[in-house]
């Protein structure tokens, strides 16, 4: 009987290589854009519970963490084009002007 190990996530690679600078500069400019999505969905009141079925205070207390995975989620899978915007910034940028 021989057993096989399921391959790790990308992001969970134990010996992978560094990401590369525009790779990392993607990340940040999709970070940015989850980081305003979040604060736009609060404004709009996505964050605020039903009241015939709410979840009650728990789910009060937790709308904020939902909110921002579900503002990751959409930054993911491509978002309002800021990100894109931001990395095309970001990489136009000297060297020395680039986020750490």
């Amino acid at each position: 009987m021989t057993l096989s190990i399921p391959a790790l996530p990308p992001n969970m690679q134990i010996n992978a290589a560094p990401p590369t600078e525009p790779d990392r500069l993607r990340q940040i400019a999709k970070e940015f854009e989850a980081a305003i999505l979040t604060e736009l969905l609060q404004a709009a009141g996505a964050d605020k519970t039903a009241s015939t079925f709410g979840g009650g205070v728990g789910e009060d207390q937790f709308a904020s963490f939902l909110l921002r995975a579900q503002a990751e989620r959409i930054a993911e899978r491509g978002g309002i084009g800021l990100a894109e915007l931001a990395l095309r910034a970001m990489m136009d940028a000297p060297a020395k002007d680039r986020p750490a």
